[in-house]
């Protein structure tokens, strides 16, 4: 069920699709459960249409914003209220196809499972044109866990096929803005998640790791410009931003899209337009299809993204893994804490008794450990092996469990063993302002012709 209402405000015609509730105030929207906004502008002889799908915060059960994630996710009806699509056999194929790998784990399993404009990227990949990656993390904590790895890990892997630069974007500002942290620890927080990031073993040639405080005087120009192409209504329509919220909430958004164009980067992209590839958590994709909507007034190219599915917490809540909330398996646990975190405190989708998972068998839909071994174990084989015999009941809870804990143990010691190796100097590398890609290629072109 939804409304249509037209109406002119401030020289723009606005048509309105409201499904559920509408209510109006002294603005042009408020903040239903879901909507799209159509805006028919006149600018001269100009007509400018604009459309923008504002954020599904709370539907049938679930809640998906950028900052909570609750209740029991749909992901194939996020698919059709956000406006994107899913990552099909045949766009798998085609990977496989262009790239010359067999796609990630992460793919293959539908992890990653849906996109906007992907196609394109491959497009630019076949005619040998440039892109490149951008993701981000959030500071929050001393260390990182191991959910936090899943974007990351699968960034690696894409760098590592297309061979393309990638920049990495510290939100330590956001952090301040929305948590109860002083500048202080955030930037603490910052150079330590920055090791952890590094240990993973990006390339330096091709990798820019920055922190918002310390890069946003280059890109400021950039920022301003998204800052004016933003309403504040469409900031509160997308973001559920109230009156008595800081300033910096309202304004971090322009932050966060400004590099998904090429324009923030002049050391790596000197001149010109390239398109952006932005892997992300489905629950990120708000700031992007903001980004997207005013990409083509600024003169921008939409940037291209691509979503993951949450990575589950131990407990088996539903919604998402939070250090703040539950058991989380840090990169800094030992082995003796991984063993007992999920021995103690992985919900497991067994029988009470070994008598009844011989008999009914396990429930692989809900056991934590057997999702966890979706995402980290890459063996297609023996994790198909593994959720059958538990299924039949031919294996026990204690055999998953056992399994789940070599394999962490295996990630988070190599994890930490590379990352004593990270030194302040290889911070400092990773976020320095330099020659990269495409402008460093440029320069040393230039300098062979001298």
């Amino acid at each position: 069920m939804f409304t249509v209402c037209v109406f002119w405000r401030s020289q723009c015609l606005c048509i309105m699709l409201c499904f559920h509730s509408l209510f109006f105030l002294n603005s042009l929207f408020c903040f239903p459960s879901f909507y799209h906004i159509l805006l028919i502008y006149r600018k001269g002889s100009l007509i400018i249409i604009t459309i923008t799908y504002l954020m599904a915060e709370t539907t049938e059960g679930h809640v998906v914003t950028p900052w909570t994630v609750e209740g029991d996710v749909n992901y194939d009806k996020l698919i059709k209220d956000f406006g994107c699509q899913a990552i099909d056999q045949a766009l798998l194929e085609r990977i496989e196809r262009v790239t010359g790998r067999r796609p990630h784990h992460f793919l293959r399993r539908g992890i990653f499972f849906s996109h906007r404009d992907l196609h394109l990227i491959l497009d630019m990949y076949e005619k040998g044109q440039p892109f490149y990656l951008y993701t981000g993390r959030g500071p929050s904590s001393d260390s990182m866990h191991t959910g936090h790895l899943i974007p990351f890990m699968f960034t690696k892997w894409l760098q590592e096929t297309f061979k393309v630069p990638l920049v990495i974007q510290m939100t330590d500002d956001e952090k301040f803005f929305f948590k109860d942290l002083t500048i202080e620890q955030v930037e603490k927080m910052t150079f330590e998640n920055m090791r952890d990031i590094i240990a993973l073993g990006f390339d330096p040639e091709l990798t820019f790791i920055f922190s918002d405080f310390d890069y946003v005087g280059h890109m400021y120009r950039l920022v301003a410009r998204i800052e004016k192409a933003y309403t504040a209504n469409q900031v509160r329509g997308c973001f559920g931003f109230k009156m008595e919220d800081n300033c910096g909430k309202w304004m971090f958004p322009a932050v966060q899209a400004a590099p998904s164009f090429s324009a923030a980067f002049p050391h790596i992209f000197p001149s010109g337009n390239r398109f952006c590839l932005i892997p992300q958590a489905i629950d990120q994709d708000p700031y992007f299809r903001l980004t997207r909507d005013i990409a083509p007034r600024l003169g921008y190219l939409k940037p291209s993204v691509i979503h993951a599915k949450f990575f589950p917490g131990l407990s088996g809540s539903k919604g998402k893994m939070s250090s703040s909330v539950g058991a989380a398996v840090f990169l800094t646990d030992t082995p003796k804490m991984i063993k007992d975190k999920i021995n103690k405190q992985a919900f497991s989708g067994g029988g009470a008794t070994k008598e009844e998972q011989l008999l009914l068998g396990g429930n692989t839909t809900v056991d934590v450990p057997v999702q966890w071994l979706r995402f980290f174990l890459d063996d297609d084989e023996k994790l198909e092996k593994i959720q059958h015999e538990y299924m039949l009941g031919r294996m026990m809870t204690g055999e998953v469990k056992k399994i789940l804990i070599e394999t962490l143990t295996q990630i988070v010691t190599t994890h930490q063993e590379a990352r004593k190796k990270v030194t302040d100097d290889d911070v400092r590398l990773f976020s320095s302002v330099r020659l990269m890609g495409p402008a460093k290629e440029q320069a040393d072109a230039a300098a062979q012709k001298k």
